[in-house]
């Protein structure tokens, strides 16, 4: 009867081990998740802080006419590759590491002179949006999403 008791009892206690070591595995798991995101959101923060000043400066030299010296463009566009660098390497899915490219190519070229209208840059942008949301959040569906607009990268 004591040998059971004995038995009983390690097997109860190597059951609360494997559920204690569950829930701890769990628990890093959504620290690491929380972690991943804030630093995701700072760099995704920073790269849309820079590609709007791009964008600005680049629609205001196409608006006036004048072309603005190279020293206003081309340091931003230097901190916009910059920035899409630390996307890249927070990122965890390579459709946020393509949309970032894809819509940092834009701004680039409508920065060097291109003739871009502010519409076509619209749509990289909606898709480096929504990667960035995937990549936070992945599995969830993001408010406002329909389901004909596609999640993935662009083609």
């Amino acid at each position: 009867m004591s040998l059971a008791g004995v038995a009983l009892g390690a097997g109860g206690s190597l059951f609360g081990q494997y559920l204690l070591s569950r829930v701890s595995a769990r628990q890093l798991e959504v620290q690491e998740a929380a972690a991943h995101r804030a630093e995701l959101k700072d760099a995704v923060l920073k790269f849309l802080n820079v590609a709007s000043q791009v964008e600005k400066a680049a629609l205001s030299r196409t608006e006036g006419g004048d072309r603005p010296a190279g020293d206003e463009l081309g340091p931003l566009v230097d901190e916009l590759w910059l920035a899409q660098a630390e996307i890249d390497l927070a990122a965890r899915s390579e459709g946020l590491r393509g949309a970032t490219y894809r819509y940092a190519f834009r701004l680039a070229g409508l920065a060097s002179g291109e003739a871009v209208d502010a519409s076509e840059l619209r749509l990289p942008q909606a898709k480096f949006m929504d990667a960035a949301y995937d990549d936070m959040w992945p599995g969830r569906r993001r408010a406002g999403r329909s389901a004909a607009q596609p999640s993935g990268p662009i083609g």
